[in-house]
């Protein structure tokens, strides 16, 4: 896993996110599920990280490393759909969300899909990631 760490903190995020994605995709595909970038696919993203949560609790260490994946999925939605754009965190970024790299709106908004995904993981239904969606793109759009 070191091993993988390593190359999700060196690899540019508009490189990584759409790959984490697409990891994402063809994961669910095997298991008969099909994603298709829409905004509504996220509610089935919403629904596998509950199987998840359901199968492996929070326990207030570690969480699955499968998360930030399903993050990038949301973010790779936002991008294709919104004209978001993957950014590499800056130092301070990074302290704050948690996470190397995020998606930037076109009102300049920097958001953290892949912390989201974790929020959806430890807090349940109180977060999701189809909610994530409407409200960035109702901001950018406001």
């Amino acid at each position: 896993m070191e091993q993988v760490a390593h190359v999700v903190d060196q690899s540019r995020a508009d490189v990584l996110g759409p790959r984490l994605a697409e990891d994402v995709v063809a994961m669910t595909a095997r298991a008969g599920i099909r994603l298709d970038y829409a905004p509504d696919s996220l509610a089935l993203i919403d629904r596998i990280i509950d199987g998840l949560r359901h199968t492996r609790p929070p326990t207030g260490g570690p969480v699955p490393p499968e998360l930030r994946s399903f993050g990038a999925y949301a973010g790779e939605v936002l991008h294709r759909r919104a004209g978001a754009q993957w950014v590499d965190f800056d130092a301070a970024q990074r302290e704050m969300f948690g996470q190397p790299f995020g998606i930037r709106t076109v009102d300049g908004r920097v958001w953290n899909p892949l912390g989201k995904a974790v929020k959806r993981y430890q807090a349940g239904t109180a977060e999701s990631l189809l909610l994530f969606h409407l409200a960035v793109v109702g901001r950018a759009r406001g």
